[in-house]
């Protein structure tokens, strides 16, 4: 474990509170950019008319749910330049590969209703696509991180393996996210592919469980050793019971839901989000204080205390800004979708 600096002084604790901003920051873009990339990766299994109503259930919310990525990256150019370069370097090919789905996604969900019924469902499958390799790419980087991006066989394996786990848990997302926003048939199908992703999601999470250890001792010690236990073991716990929860809720939504009883369509989407918020803390606990694992900590990689003083202040001044704006969004256009319109 690498020697801690005196968190009363400012070269301490602004590089973990800058940390931690950052790491707040790609978790809400998990979450909140995680449902619409479901969605769109959930795009083909629709209609016609159901992939209107599945692209109008994100419209308000998808491009500001990709504010936290900017945020995130922001972060870490700005209070850690020297595990950026050391990063963006490493994660070059597969950066340029999620910034073509994500270009792709813009596109394609302006086109769709504006270009002609022949071409429409070609831009559907544009979205659909640059859905896709936007979450393989990420979960692929992730896994890069999760290896130190040590270059070999299994490692890249193990992080192309991460990127369809994290892939099935964006359709989780946005399964559920389509049970809170639809109605009817469409409602009662995304109940259907909710629980598929769920059981992909939990193989997925027990196998990067199992894989991430293996593949680093000092991430095996921190996990097995003795006096660890009880500080790290009920996160696995409090997993299984939010994948019970989540799945005995979706096995009893088809009942209410056919009935117009709308009561509960909200917790499998909690449930989804409380998985990737375990998943975030068991992670964090691996990995910390690590930016580039086994090599550069998020102190040697934090800018001089001076400067992030002033960008700290910043920091507090934006981030209620984009905490309060996206929480007016999602009141304003809360409720069932209804058919998305241009003017």
């Amino acid at each position: 474990m690498p020697e801690i600096p005196d968190l009363a002084q400012p070269e301490g604790w602004l590089p973990l509170a800058f940390m931690l901003v950052m790491a707040l920051s790609m978790l809400a873009y998990v979450i909140l950019d995680g449902f619409d990339l479901g969605v769109g990766i959930l795009l083909p299994r629709g209609d016609d008319t159901e992939k209107d109503l599945m692209i109008a259930s994100i419209g308000p919310f998808w491009d500001a749910n990709e504010t936290w990525l900017v945020l995130g990256i922001g972060i870490l150019l700005v209070a850690f330049p020297v595990a950026h370069g050391v990063i963006l370097t490493a994660l070059y090919l597969p950066i340029s590969v999620m910034l073509l789905g994500l270009i792709l996604r813009g596109v394609a969900f302006d086109f769709r209703v504006k270009a002609h019924a022949q071409h429409k469902e070609s831009w559907n499958l544009a979205f659909f696509a640059g859905s896709l390799l936007a979450a393989t790419s990420q979960g692929y980087m992730l896994g890069r991180v999760v290896t130190g991006f040590e270059v070999t066989l299994a490692t890249t394996l193990f992080s192309l393996f991460i990127g369809l786990c994290l892939a099935a848990g964006y359709a989780l997302l946005g399964a559920t996210w389509l049970i809170i926003k639809t109605e009817g048939a469409l409602q009662l199908k995304a109940v259907a592919q909710a629980r598929v992703a769920l059981v992909l999601t939990a193989l997925g999470i027990g196998a990067v469980s199992f894989m991430t250890p293996a593949l680093n001792d000092r991430i095996f010690d921190k996990w097995f050793q003795l006096e660890n236990l009880l500080m790290v073991w009920p996160i696995p716990v409090v997993t299984l019971a939010v994948l019970f929860i989540c799945w005995r809720s979706l096995g009893r939504l088809p009942v209410r839901l056919t009935d117009g009883n709308d009561y509960g369509d909200w917790v499998p989407f909690a449930c989804a989000a409380g998985l990737y918020l375990l998943a975030f803390q068991g992670l964090a606990y691996a990995l910390f204080p690590w930016l580039v694992l086994d090599e550069i900590t998020i102190w040697d990689a934090a800018s001089a205390p001076e400067s992030l003083l002033i960008i700290f202040v910043g920091a507090i001044v934006v981030l209620p800004v984009i905490i309060g704006y996206s929480v007016f969004a999602y009141r304003v256009f809360g409720g069932k979708a209804a058919k998305l319109e241009y003017y």
